[in-house]
């Protein structure tokens, strides 16, 4: 099966992630200290410099549904830095090194659009969120070009296994455009797929790729758009919701607004005079809802709409792309449902993310069940599937195994659960339209 649409991918990011430990099928925290204590004491028997690195954890689903602490995570990994992350990349637990290797200290103001959490006593637990996370995570030793080059090519190979020829990438690396052509030649020679890329770097990049893109742009790499985040994510408690969470953080019981009404219009803006379009991650409903009122605002929001309705812009002088696009969308309001269908904005979704957010969801917005994923209200709405509606996987935060999102999709459970567990049975779509939601014709 080949000719599928990935709507929503990190293709360094999981070349990378597939050469890290994964604790995805951890159970405990436990067993996460086990595996960690194992890999340090692996590479320092091999003499393999840098810090112990794990990713794909998800707490929620552990017998205890807390995070190591820095204590526990020094004991684990007493010679090196170790950082463990969410399987969603928008939180992270560090040990002691770590945390002085990212740049915190005991008394450390918590950054802007991030959070050091603390105990009673104030102390740092070795818990960080969103910017405080991002700092850890560029402490982190960079690769070499060589390795990201092999990370890519890995990545890609396996998005090819999955039956995907396109892919968008969305938060793109100033170097990867540059990389692919020759990378993608390779994947052909070796596979026999032809395969597409659309790039979206962060929105403070988009300039100065733009500027370049005539060095590498191509029939398959194409500059698309820019990305702006409008929230966090729900595992970390910090997807901008209109309803406050039940177990919500001080400070942050609606999640966090990472974005302003201005910063929108501005990003808007910048992307409109680029010519190219703007992404925008959205997980919570209030955070969808701010994206949709930026495009009601904006007024160079026009273009010729495809036959399918959306909104576009022609990029590299060939390509039409969506000139905006909500990613996630987890939470939708039932007033908002109808808004991108009727504004041309592409509703670009991962259902797969339901298989993984389940505890979650129930534990933090029970009484909003109904609002997850509300795909059924969207097609009926107007959302034509693989027309305004776009599904993707965003690997590595999970993986990128179409079956899943179609499960998700049209069972609205994981595998072994009742029909009764299912999340909001009522917005489940069929086989066809979940398919068809990835591109593939029918």
């Amino acid at each position: 099966m080949t000719g599928l649409r990935e709507a929503h991918a990190h293709i360094a990011a999981h070349g990378r992630e597939m050469s890290q430990l994964n604790l995805s099928e951890c159970h405990s925290k436990r067993e996460c200290l086990e595996r960690l204590a194992a890999e340090s004491a692996r590479l320092e028997a091999v003499g393999e410099p840098g810090w112990v690195v794990a990713n794909g954890v998800r707490v929620e689903a552990w017998e205890e549904a807390t995070w190591p602490t820095m204590a526990e995570l020094d004991a684990a990994s007493p010679l090196r830095a170790c950082m463990v992350q969410s399987f969603d990349h928008h939180a992270c637990a560090v040990n002691s090194a770590a945390f002085v290797e990212a740049g915190w200290h005991r008394g450390s103001a918590d950054p802007v659009g991030g959070r050091i959490v603390r105990d009673r006593d104030g102390l740092p637990t070795g818990l960080l969120l969103e910017s405080a996370f991002g700092a850890a995570r560029r402490a982190v030793p960079e690769p070499t070009p060589d390795q990201w080059r092999r990370f890519v090519a890995s990545a890609l190979r396996d998005l090819a296994g999955h039956g995907f020829s396109e892919v968008h990438d969305l938060l793109s690396p100033v170097w990867l455009g540059p990389m692919l052509g020759s990378v993608l030649d390779e994947l052909r020679a070796d596979i026999g797929i032809a395969m597409t890329v659309w790039l979206y770097p962060i929105l403070e990049d988009a300039a100065a790729v733009h500027s370049r893109k005539g060095e590498w742009e191509s029939d398959r790499v194409v500059l698309a758009g820019a990305k702006v985040f409008a929230d966090g994510t729900l595992n970390s408690r910090t997807a901008w919701m209109l309803e406050p969470y039940a177990d919500g953080m001080p400070g942050l019981e609606h999640g966090q607004a990472m974005v302003s009404p201005v910063q929108l219009d501005a990003a808007l803006n910048l992307t409109a005079d680029l010519g190219i379009g703007l992404a925008v991650h959205a997980i919570g409903d209030a955070a969808v809802r701010a994206v949709l009122d930026a495009g009601g605002r904006h007024t160079r929001l026009t273009g010729v709409r495809n036959s399918a309705g959306v909104r576009e812009v022609v990029v590299a002088g060939r390509c039409a792309v969506p000139r905006l696009r909500v990613e996630h969308a987890e939470l939708v309001d039932e007033a908002d449902v109808p808004r991108f269908a009727e504004s041309g904005v592409v509703c670009s979704v991962q259902p797969c993310h339901l298989l993984y957010d389940i505890e979650a969801l129930r534990r933090g917005q029970p009484e909003r069940l109904d609002r997850v994923l509300p795909l059924r209200d969207l097609i009926d709405a107007g959302c034509t599937p693989g027309g305004v509606l776009w599904f993707g996987s965003d690997v590595p935060i999970v993986r990128p195994h179409p079956g899943d999102s179609i499960r998700a999709a049209v069972h609205r459970r994981r595998e072994g659960m009742a029909p009764h567990e299912a999340i909001a049975p009522a917005q489940a779509i069929t086989d066809a339209e979940a398919w068809q939601s990835f591109g593939r014709r029918t």
